[in-house]
């Protein structure tokens, strides 16, 4: 139980510094005030997780052990190439590439009118927005891998604390951190992280 818990809460809180789900959220909170745009952001990413907890049971149930085991590592190892990639080609241009995406879609949210009329309309924004820049992103799709090798209510809460504390992250302190993190240095750790997991599920495939 809790090999999927730490595991899930780790690669999130890595993978997520520096993507347009820290971004979005940092970008609301100085539009809005803080504590919807976190109540907004967090219930977007603890469904979205949800989501992908399920879908990955259903593909465990789908597959044979061994197969879901061996798709795992696979997922694990193209995210993990393909960060360590981006890392290596990445230059100082294309780190201020998913802040600038989001600040888009924020701008083009707001300026169809999205965010006025209140607390809850503040709410949905950030759910919204955050939902939908979430959805096929690199940690859902590892979500569903740990869920499909690990008990889903640990890799969910997990992933779900994992989640707010970058959110908290992005709204409290979000602009200190993008000012003094490197993206391309979370880029190598995150790559890192993400092979050593597959490397792990591989060796649980030999043993």
């Amino acid at each position: 139980m809790w090999a999927g818990f730490w595991s899930s809460f780790l690669l999130v809180t890595v993978a997520e510094l520096g993507d347009k789900t820290f971004f979005t959220p940092l970008i609301l909170a100085m539009r809005h005030p803080r504590r919807w745009v976190f109540l907004g952001t967090w219930l977007a990413l603890a469904l979205m997780t949800l989501l992908a907890v399920v879908a990955g049971k259903v593909l465990f149930k789908l597959l044979p052990p061994l197969g879901g085991q061996v798709l795992s590592a696979g997922v694990f190892a193209a995210f993990g190439l393909r960060m360590l990639w981006q890392a290596y080609r990445m230059t100082p241009q294309q780190e201020k590439a998913e802040e600038e995406e989001a600040l888009k879609l924020v701008e083009q949210a707001e300026e169809k009118g999205a965010g006025r009329g209140g607390a809850w309309a503040i709410v949905w924004e950030a759910f919204s927005l955050t939902a939908l820049a979430e959805f096929g992103d690199k940690t859902q799709v590892a979500t569903v891998s740990l869920a499909a090798t690990h008990p889903g209510l640990s890799v969910w809460a997990g992933a779900t604390l994992g989640h707010g504390l970058m959110v908290g992250l992005a709204v409290v302190g979000g602009r200190f951190l993008a000012a003094h993190i490197s993206e391309r240095a979370v880029h190598w750790l995150g790559g890192s992280l993400f092979l050593i997991f597959a490397g792990i599920t591989g060796w649980e495939l030999l043993g």
